[in-house]
């Protein structure tokens, strides 16, 4: 199939070509070309749209709190102990849920799904992509990240309860007292395998959960908004040699040079909501912008549900009015969280051997005014 007269930003070299064709064979993209496309009969004229790789949020919970249900519907906190890295969320998510459609006919193509931050270390993210009956054909990347969270949520989960952790103290020790005792797992497994008179430890579940983070293999994901949960994150991820994230730097914009010397990326948001806690009191669009002019790695993110999935690009048309250049406002909802994720060779830009998921719409991407037209995933149209 050959979808052809089509204003292409590939958000890869090619740049944008403004009278450009894409050619798609079993779900892959298999040439990306200027002008007159190869003769074939299964040709669809674009008519001059736009068209953009599918949009991407690298931090939702999209089909494990689903839509209009409270607790039978909620599956995104096991709040019944505070460290629980052996949970993955892709076992709670269900892809029925409409919010999955909403997110499609939006043109966003992949999340990725995260456990919540009731825990100081909450489990398993996966990617998937939007668009399926049965997650595990819709999954990208299993285990993409460890999900673990610092500052008042944390806190205000098991305050309630009686239970560590109740001060930002006890939030950090639980996470380091996880992170060690994998690290001796992990040490414990390797010098099994290399010594035949050492016995491979007894397994567990937690520890083992963690091999793919201790080994560098994934990275960890913290959710921090303020300045001093973002340096509690970096201070226990170089404590323990971790690849890290950080999820939400809603204070990003104030510690920015700091943050700059760390070449860390960043997942950024919600924005598009309420301050629902204190430590939201410094939420500002004109935070992408600045940590994008220090030079960091950022994407956006809507949090979903906190701001339904379908607004993400709603968000980084904010950003981009906040002095966020356009072009990485566009980059910061494709190729940038497909970056953060580890999935940059399937998705978040248009290129040859790249899964064929992208949107052709009406007119500027960030623009209010434009409505998709059609959102292809694996090369298939999946909106009517």
């Amino acid at each position: 199939m050959i979808v052809k007269n089509i204003k292409i930003y590939t958000l890869d070299s090619a740049g944008i070509i403004d009278n450009g064709y894409i050619e798609i064979s079993g779900g892959k993209i298999t040439a990306v070309g200027e002008g007159t496309p190869p003769a074939t009969d299964d040709c669809v004229d674009g008519g001059g749209l736009v068209c953009t790789p599918g949009f991407i949020d690298a931090h939702t919970h999209l089909g494990i709190v689903e839509n209009a249900l409270a607790f039978e519907g909620d599956d995104c906190n096991e709040d019944s102990e505070p460290s629980t890295p052996h949970l993955r969320a892709l076992d709670a998510i269900n892809p029925l849920d409409i919010c999955f459609a909403e997110a499609r006919a939006a043109g966003i193509t992949t999340a990725a799904v995260a456990p919540g931050s009731a825990n100081p270390v909450g489990g398993q993210i996966c990617v998937v992509k939007t668009y399926g009956k049965c997650v595990d054909k819709m999954l990208i990347k299993s285990p993409a990240a460890v999900k673990f969270a610092l500052g008042e949520n944390p806190k205000n989960t098991y305050h309630g309860k009686n239970l560590a952790p109740v001060t930002r103290m006890a939030t950090a020790a639980i996470i380091r007292e996880t992170l060690e005792k994998a690290r001796r797992y992990a040490d414990d497994v390797e010098r099994a395998a290399n010594d035949d008179d050492f016995d491979e430890p007894e397994y567990d579940m937690k520890n083992d959960a963690l091999l793919p983070l201790m080994k560098g293999e994934i990275p960890a994901h913290f959710h921090a908004h303020r300045a001093d949960d973002i340096f509690t994150a970096v201070r226990i991820a170089e404590e323990f040699g971790l690849k890290y994230v950080l999820v939400h730097c809603t204070e990003g914009h104030v510690i920015a040079d700091e943050l700059a010397e760390l070449a860390a990326p960043a997942i950024v948001g919600p924005n598009l909501c309420d301050r629902s806690k204190p430590e939201l009191i410094n939420q500002t669009f004109t935070n992408p912008r600045v940590l994008d002019e220090a030079g960091m790695l950022i994407s956006l993110t809507t949090d979903h549900p906190v701001t339904p999935l379908n607004y993400l690009p709603l968000c980084a048309a904010l950003a981009a009015r906040e002095g966020m250049s356009r072009e990485s406002a566009l980059a910061a909802i494709t190729i940038n969280p497909a970056r953060i994720l580890g999935v940059a060779d399937r998705v978040g830009s248009i290129a040859v051997g790249k899964d064929a998921d992208f949107v052709l719409l009406d007119g500027d991407p960030l623009s209010l005014e434009t409505k998709v037209r059609a959102v292809y995933i694996d090369g298939k149209s999946v909106i009517s």
